[in-house]
């Protein structure tokens, strides 16, 4: 697993809710942990762009509510910026369902997702549309 090359300030904390950006049967899922996390007392774990979240389904098909799954943060509404001093913002904050490997468990994700999620994470880069 690469390392992100941008700026990204981490805008996800636990509890936020994120829109599921695939077709793996989720529609929200709600931000429980962020993997890898190592932080302070009191402070609230945060994510951001393809980092690794552990998340609880709050809507979609029966089979998938109230399971825990891990996805990888591919949009956030908290602007970015980028080694070449661009600056990204996207209008949501959204995620992939992956597995334990980190292999996507849909076979096709709505929307773009940013340049960073596909260096990090080619198998959910093949998936994709578009890239911004």
């Amino acid at each position: 697993m690469k390392s992100v090359a941008a700026k990204a300030v981490k805008g996800i904390t636990t509890g936020t809710v994120l829109v599921a950006a695939d077709n793996s049967g989720a529609k929200a899922i709600k931000v429980i942990g962020v993997k890898g996390y190592k932080g302070r007392k009191k402070r609230y774990p945060s994510a951001g762009i393809a980092d690794v979240v552990i998340a609880s389904v709050v809507r979609g098909n029966v089979e998938m509510r109230k399971q825990v799954v891990k996805a990888v943060i591919v949009r956030q509404a908290k602007e970015l910026k980028r080694p070449d001093g661009t600056r990204v913002r996207f209008s949501d904050n959204a995620a992939v369902v992956v597995t334990e490997e980190g292999l996507p468990k849909g076979s096709e994700i709505k929307g773009v997702i940013a340049k960073e999620v596909a260096t990090r994470w080619p198998k959910v880069a093949g998936i994709a549309s578009n890239l911004a």
